[in-house]
């Protein structure tokens, strides 16, 4: 029990905490903002909190059709997000904001339990290597309930660590995570806390009579949190409720068996904390039954058992991301120089090309030379004029300039590769929000598409019937121009029918006139069709 206590007493100076503090706000920040609803996940979370701030909080919708493939707090929040800043940004960036929100208190999390793990510096490295670590890049900067999910699972883990000195208060802050998990991720969320927690029961230190008053606080916290909304869910709407249920309990199963695109998805998503998580590991192979490294290696494999029986996607590979940070940060101080100048040194030159590369390709936007770099940009864009304000062009060589001092000016520390990583994947980040942002907003939105709809549908265009629209698509249309569709059950006397098809599909439809043959700018492999019925 006692390995659980700060074996590092001592914290970071005052300069560096302010300095991981900035940088961890600024990874939050930048590209969360400034762009349309992206397909997919993005168009589609953004659609279901729109669909909330209508008034139904009960039931997720997508442009007013129920939409139950996970319990709705991201949405909530997203939309109270939305309603609370709205006046100051578009409603979309508001509601989005709820993934900053999400990955402050998850960083939040991991800093603390990094602290009670294994000391003060070790605080400051956990968040550090979060905002490095690239599979956790795009989730936490688009609409996505996952981000939910993981930042109850890293409560859920900070409350396991505490809980033998703080039995009530560990135990309530479990179940916090574990409903918080429940509510984010559903089911399958909650049960990676939860196993992880059981299996914690075979070593001592879980064991203690102080240890065991825990599970009380924790059962009530977890039950007081996430029983509401089901039950609530049960009792107004059976159908919708065994819809929802249905779908949970067809999660636990197995899609496929573990395959090679599991191992590339965790190779690259995992960098860099899956090879400080195995050196962490190899460093305590003396006493892997040590209490700290025991609960890591538990929430670890618990994670890694449910991404092995999903399909290899990044948002299952999440979870296990969260306690491989931890034991990432316990080594990440510890590399041999050898090692840690490997690794500081790929980290310099890998985003210093990188950063070049981003600069190279904004000035051809921008100026249209080098011609042969400007044509790679403009083919799959077509339409797109690139306009950069001064103050954009500024922060762009701020930010360089500041990767450029951090490189030169950084002292040598145990952590300085660790830090130099996160400093530079972020420098990399804001420069690609800052410079090829609108060009990647140009071809990912559905807002032309939406508006060119619009405009032949009219006001009152009655009822819209769709065949083969996705949800994203669903979503974008009705956000962007208030363009709602129904399914075949109630097309009958539909006047208007979009159809989502590939560009070689056959243009024709039986009994329908075309109107519109649309799609995103430079998209090849998508149209949507609106058609107007012949009679």
């Amino acid at each position: 029990m006692h390995d659980l206590i700060d074996r590092h007493p001592g914290s970071a100076p005052k300069p560096a905490r302010y300095g991981a503090l900035l940088l961890c706000a600024i990874w939050l920040l930048a590209g969360t903002v400034g762009h349309d609803p992206w397909k997919t996940d993005d168009a589609l979370h953004l659609g279901v909190a729109f669909g909330m701030s209508g008034g139904d909080w009960l039931v997720p919708r997508i442009a007013g059709d129920p939409w139950l493939v996970t319990p709705p707090l991201y949405h909530w929040v997203a939309t109270l997000c939305g309603k609370a800043l709205g006046w100051l940004l578009p409603w979309h960036d508001a509601a989005r904001l709820a993934s900053a929100l999400f990955g402050a208190v998850m960083l939040l999390a991991l800093s603390r339990t990094a602290q009670a793990l294994h000391g003060g510096s070790a605080a400051l490295a956990a968040p550090l290597l979060a905002i490095g670590t690239l599979g956790l890049l795009v989730p936490l900067h688009e609409a996505q309930p996952a981000v939910a999910g993981i930042t109850g699972f890293a409560l859920s883990l900070w409350g396991l660590t505490i809980w033998q000195r703080q039995a009530q208060a560990g135990g309530a802050l479990f179940g916090l995570g574990l409903a918080m998990s429940f509510l984010g991720s559903g089911v399958n969320g909650m049960a990676i806390g939860l196993v992880t927690a059981l299996l914690l029961l075979l070593h001592p230190a879980w064991r203690t009579r102080d240890s065991l008053l825990a599970w009380p606080a924790a059962a009530v916290a977890a039950l007081a949190l996430s029983l509401p909304w089901p039950l609530l869910l049960w009792q107004q709407s059976p159908a919708l409720f065994d819809i929802w249920w249905n779908a949970e309990v067809a999660s636990f199963t197995p899609p496929g068996g573990f395959s090679r695109d599991h191992l590339e998805l965790l190779a690259w998503a995992a960098w860099p904390v899956l090879p400080l998580a195995l050196w962490s590991l190899w460093l305590e192979r003396r006493r892997p039954f040590a209490a700290h490294t025991f609960l890591l290696l538990v929430a670890t494999l618990a994670g890694l058992a449910t991404y092995a029986i999903d399909t290899p996607k990044p948002t299952a590979l999440l979870p296990s991301l969260v306690p491989l940070t931890l034991l990432g940060a316990a080594c990440a101080g510890r590399l041999r120089r050898g090692a840690a100048n490997a690794f500081d040194w790929f980290g310099m030159m890998t985003f210093t090309l990188v950063a070049g590369l981003i600069w190279l390709g904004g000035i051809a936007m921008l100026t249209g030379e080098p011609e042969r770099v400007a044509k790679n940009f403009s083919k799959p864009a077509p339409g797109f004029v690139a306009d950069a304000s001064p103050l954009v062009i500024l922060l762009a060589i701020t930010v360089s300039v500041a990767w450029i001092a951090v490189m030169l000016r950084t002292p040598r520390s145990p952590w300085r590769a660790a830090a130099r990583w996160s400093v530079g994947l972020t420098t990399m980040w804001v420069l690609l929000t800052l410079l090829w942002l609108p060009w990647i907003d140009h071809g990912k939105t559905y807002r032309s598409v939406s508006a060119d709809f619009r405009q032949v549908l009219g006001k009152h265009p009655g009822c819209i019937a769709r065949r083969g629209l996705g949800l994203a698509q669903r979503a974008s249309l009705d956000y962007f121009d208030g363009i709602r569709t129904v399914g075949a059950s109630q097309a009958g006397g539909c006047r208007y029918l979009i159809v989502q098809a590939t560009p070689r599909a056959d243009k024709g439809v039986d009994g329908w006139i075309l109107l519109r043959d649309a799609s995103r700018p430079g998209d090849k492999g998508e149209r949507l069709r609106l058609y107007r019925r012949a009679d």
